[in-house]
């Protein structure tokens, strides 16, 4: 469809391979099997949840939100369901809307999911854009306990930042409100490139150092899975030694708010990540958004 190869995309980007949604299976329906893979491991129903936040920036529909079919399929009569959108680190920011509901006591258990179909708004003729990106969703679930003393465990806290002077080096061309369209994805990749690797490092660092910790005491860092040399950016910018990186991208490409949770599902059934394990996981992406807990 584009002047490419193979080697060209594997080269660049570092993505081998990728998945694509089916005809007529919608981002709920991912987002569902992911919450139902998630509530079985931490070995809740759906009756036991008070709050969905679904990070996306492909909804089913432009209304309603598509958390309340998630919710609906999950057996969740009661409680809240809604979306987010912060595109590549909505997940992020979906993880801080959800602990601090629970910090607050408005909710107990939440699922947390990022979910994309990212194929539906590609643009297959543009070659900087069309080789990246990816489908697929990841959930967590979060519990609230009250604990007293003892090591912190959980969320120790998250960092959210954007920059709208920047909301055209990603964006997508159309919109509900302007165009009756979802339109297509359109990417200046170098300039993405440059800030993700500035800012990135910089969220990290302001993470770590609003817990007194350093790079030392961490045991894994789960960034966005953009593509290769920005995975790899926090880690080298930390002086952390690349074992110690989760990468996932170079098996499902950029698959934007699911890509965290994918790869924190991946490197948890893998069982590298253990109990108690200290966890960054930094993320940039359109608007410019960016984060990191």
């Amino acid at each position: 469809m584009v002047d490419t190869s193979d080697e060209w995309i594997a080269q660049r980007t570092g993505i081998k391979e990728r998945r694509i949604a089916a005809d007529g299976e919608n981002t709920s329906d991912l987002a569902i099997r992911a919450s139902t893979a998630a509530l079985k491991h931490a070995g809740l129903s759906g009756s036991d949840v008070d709050l969905v936040v679904l990070a996306t920036c492909t909804p089913d529909r432009t209304m309603p939100a598509t958390a309340v079919r998630v919710q609906a399929a999950l057996g969740m009569t009661a409680g809240i369901a809604f979306d987010v959108q912060a595109v590549c680190s909505g997940f992020v920011f979906a993880l801080s809307v959800a602990d601090n509901m629970i910090r607050l006591g408005q909710v107990r258990t939440a699922v947390v999911i990022g979910a994309e179909t990212m194929s539906r708004i590609i643009d297959w003729k543009d070659r900087n854009s069309c080789v990246l990106f990816g489908d697929g969703a990841g959930a967590v679930v979060l519990h609230g306990e009250r604990r007293t003393g003892g090591q912190s465990r959980g969320i120790l806290s998250t960092h959210l930042l954007s920059d709208g002077r920047h909301q055209d080096k990603i964006h997508t061309d159309g919109g509900t409100s302007s165009t009756q369209t979802a339109g297509k994805m359109h990417l200046e990749g170098r300039e993405v490139f440059l800030h993700a690797v500035v800012n990135l490092a910089e969220a990290s660092q302001q993470a770590l150092a609003a817990n007194g910790l350093t790079q030392d005491d961490l045991d894994w860092v789960v960034p966005h899975q953009a593509n290769q040399r920005i995975v790899h950016t926090p880690g080298e910018k930390l002086h952390l030694p690349k074992e110690k990186i989760v990468l996932t991208v170079d098996h499902h490409g950029n698959t934007s708010a699911a890509s965290i949770p994918l790869a924190l599902a991946e490197a948890v059934g893998d069982g590298r990540i253990k109990e108690n394990d200290l966890v960054l996981t930094p993320a940039m992406g359109s608007g410019f958004t960016w984060g990191q807990r």
